[in-house]
């Protein structure tokens, strides 16, 4: 492996030689692309109906709306100093933008934070083309942002071909993406990538940050020595609002320092002083939400490496990123990514990839979206072994032999295409409006019962952080859930666990400290054995919600019911 001389000679700060003569090409590109990105995440986001995991509510929106609004619940986490506030400021402030307008209605509270996190998915898309470009070319990136897309219009997947394209192409290349691209898709990406989970914009930011490092480009000699500084500066932001993206940039700074001729600049002019001011940065921030010194990274880390305070939420087996996790999110992508690693040989991508999934895998407590940010790196790579079925024709794209065969028999990319547009685009849309919906709907009910003066109070007898909770509600009324903090006793069941062991016995004990609530949330599971107990308490059925055709980690919920006093 050579190592690299920088040249700083270009004339863009941020651009090699080569990469000025493509944007020269075609000056508007990045903003087409761009707009097309953003046109699409907005609609992902309006599509996305559907509850996943706790923390994109619970960690994120639910902190922003105390932080705008006065209330909101902050978990035991906030009150450990294991979060910093960074992530969750970006939505405080723009709740306190939408309110300033008067926006702040039941309908625009649910969908605007994912409307933000659409914005930057926006700009993660095109990270990821101008990445995919500079690593293999303009064929590869437009198949490697067209899987970050779920569902694409024909006219703007033909537009986008339009725009993509290095070179000329034959009209029947337009009728053929025009009739068979109409989107390859990414399942998880859609499902997941517009969700305002801390790991949404750790990816965004991955993507962004990569596109800067010198180690990670084919060519590093051409690339100026400012680059890696804003390289720096993403990075550690990363670290700053998910400090478990300090595995993505180690790896990265090993690389770079091997690479490198300029260690000792590297080191103490570039590294150690960016990191020190973004770090202090955060701690400000911080300190003034806080009230108190707070070094949030390393108390996130204290417990989830160190005293292993993650596995009280489940654990897996070594294998399971490889196994099933990460092989799920790939889906059918999966075959084309292999190939797409093996034909490049491009191993600093890949070497990623695997260090991510291998480092994860050695903490008990697993989960999808720990490893959203090496998705869209995968799916470069699908895009490499899908740009290689293109058939190599004569000059400018024709094709070789009778025009009639190649029009009775789709091609090798024609079945691709037609594959992972079955396989996931059914996938994407059920998982993000049918799959666990309940819990979303029944806020979205009371929420508009509230801003009615319909409800006084609410008690929700479910699992933990089941539900969205003041982010969604949005008004200042009494509620309660099922704590779950995790105790510092082992083997002690907390409140959570109790009901789902003996949903009767709990809600006997509970009603006789309670102060009545004016409604009850529960699954459908629970409520069958509550029914007598609900009615005894001059409690009535008022509102049922479908959930899940399917159990997940539980038994069925099916639907999500709302109990409400007699008198309401």
């Amino acid at each position: 492996m050579k190592r690299r001389k920088n040249d700083s000679s270009n004339k863009h700060p941020n651009l090699s030689k080569e990469e000025e003569k493509q944007e020269n090409k075609s000056p508007d590109s990045s903003k087409k692309v761009l707009a097309i990105c953003l046109g699409f995440r907005m609609l992902n986001a309006l599509l996305i109906q559907t509850y996943f995991n706790p923390d994109e509510h619970w960690q994120a929106l639910e902190v922003a709306h105390r932080i705008a609004f006065g209330y909101g619940h902050l978990t035991w986490e906030w009150k450990k100093g294991i979060r910093s506030y960074l992530h969750p400021m970006l939505f405080a402030l723009f709740y306190k933008f939408i309110a300033f307008l008067g926006l702040d209605t039941p309908w625009f509270m649910m969908r605007a934070p994912r409307l933000l996190q659409s914005v930057f998915s926006a700009v993660g898309d095109l990270y990821l083309y101008k990445l995919s470009r500079v690593l293999f070319g303009d064929g590869v990136a437009k198949w490697a942002v067209s899987f970050s897309y779920v569902l694409r219009f024909y006219a703007l997947d033909l537009l986008a071909v339009k725009l993509f394209s290095g070179g000329p192409f034959m009209i029947d290349d337009v009728l053929n993406h025009f009739q068979l691209f109409s989107q390859l898709a990414n399942w998880f990406n859609f499902f997941c990538f517009n969700r305002t989970l801390s790991n949404s914009l750790e990816t965004v930011l991955t993507l962004v940050g990569l596109y800067y490092w010198p180690c990670m480009r084919s060519s590093s000699n051409k690339v100026p020595s400012d680059s890696r500084k804003w390289g720096l500066a993403v990075a550690a932001l990363a670290c700053a609002i998910r400090p478990t993206s300090a595995i993505t940039w180690v790896y990265v700074g090993l690389l770079e320092l091997y690479l490198t001729h300029a260690r000792l600049r590297f080191l103490f002019m570039e590294l150690i002083p960016i990191g020190t001011l973004v770090l202090g940065f955060m701690c400000l921030v911080d300190c003034l939400l806080y009230g108190s010194w707070v070094l949030a990274p390393l108390n996130f880390l204290k417990f989830n490496f160190l005293s292993s305070g993650g596995d009280y939420y489940g654990t897996h087996k070594w294998h399971w990123y490889f196994t099933q996790g990460f092989t799920v999110m790939l889906f059918s992508f999966l075959p084309f990514c292999l190939a797409g690693i093996v034909k490049s040989k491009y191993w600093k991508l890949s070497g990623l990839i695997a260090w991510v999934l291998g480092l994860y895998s050695i903490l008990g407590h697993k989960e999808f979206r720990f490893v959203l940010p090496v998705l869209p790196i995968s799916l470069i790579f699908s895009g490499y072994s899908l740009a290689a079925l293109e058939e190599h024709g004569a000059p400018n794209g024709e094709r070789k032999g009778p025009s009639h065969i190649h029009k009775k028999w789709p091609s090798k990319k024609q079945l691709a295409i037609c594959f992972l547009l079955a396989t996931n685009i059914p996938m994407a849309l059920y998982m993000s409006l049918v799959h666990q919906r309940g819990t979303e709907d029944v806020m979205n009910y009371l929420s508009k019962e509230a801003a009615r003066e319909k409800v006084k109070s609410i008690l929700f007898l479910m699992p933990c952080h089941a539900t969205p909770y003041y982010s969604t509600l949005h008004r200042n009324l009494p509620m309660r859930f099922l704590d779950c903090s995790p105790s510092e006793e082992k083997g002690i069941p907390d409140e959570s666990d109790r009901f789902m062991m003996d949903p009767v016995g709990f809600a006997m004990d509970f009603a006789k400290t309670w102060s009545c609530p004016s409604h009850i949330v529960l699954f459908d599971s629970e409520e069958k054995k509550l029914r007598n107990f609900l009615v005894s308490h001059s409690f009535r059925e008022v509102r049922r919600f479908f959930h899940a055709h399917f159990k997940v980690d539980r038994d069925l919920q099916a639907s999500v019911v709302v109990y409400a006093t007699s008198g309401l």
